[in-house]
């Protein structure tokens, strides 16, 4: 027969030795928590790598196109894909810049995206109006936009041309101008 003393000392043996596996368990937890969440991390980058690789193909798919598209039907004489420009630590990034000088005096913006959101709308005002501080050698050119992207709706094909901006889609791998013929673009 054991005394209640006795038993107080199991019952502590046993809720320490419980308390030890529970301890050991919740390290374990925490250790593979912390796994998880540098696999998530990781896996984060990959996929924004990924989506990077991903731009710079569709660029890569535009450029062709695109320069054909500036050359024979607006006479531009210089096309630059990936133009990035530093000054007083700001940065500025446009994905094609193109440019004649003499009777044509004009430049051009075009913003190229894979699948174009009501954002690439605003990007692309935003291009055009900080283009000249960036570029202040283009300062007395007309500047225009064109928003070249692989997937675009029809609302925002219509909101696009409302603001002024070419619009260029994909069609049998090749980038055209999608604008109706009496399209008025807005310089800027």
């Amino acid at each position: 027969m054991t005394t209640p003393a006795e038993e107080v000392w199991s019952l502590l043996r046993e809720l320490t030795k419980s308390q030890q596996e529970t301890d050991r368990s919740m390290q374990e937890t925490d250790r593979r928590m912390k796994d998880t969440d540098r696999q998530i991390r990781e896996l984060g980058k990959q996929i924004g790598g990924l989506g990077e690789k991903f731009g710079s193909f569709t660029e890569g798919l535009a450029l062709p196109s695109m320069e054909n598209i500036l050359r024979t039907r607006f006479g531009m004489e210089v096309v630059s894909p990936s133009v990035r420009v530093t000054k007083d630590g700001r940065h500025f990034e446009i994905d094609v810049l193109s440019y004649a000088n003499g009777p044509i005096n004009a430049a051009y913006v075009v913003e190229v995206k894979s699948h174009a959101r009501e954002e690439s709308i605003a990007q692309m005002k935003a291009l055009l109006t900080r283009f000249r501080q960036f570029f202040p050698e283009h300062g007395d050119k007309r500047l225009y936009g064109i928003l070249a992207a692989v997937d675009l709706s029809a609302e925002l094909r219509e909101r696009a041309l409302r603001e002024g901006f070419y619009v260029a889609r994909i069609h049998d791998q090749v980038f055209e101008l999608d604008v109706p013929a009496d399209f008025q673009p807005i310089a800027y």
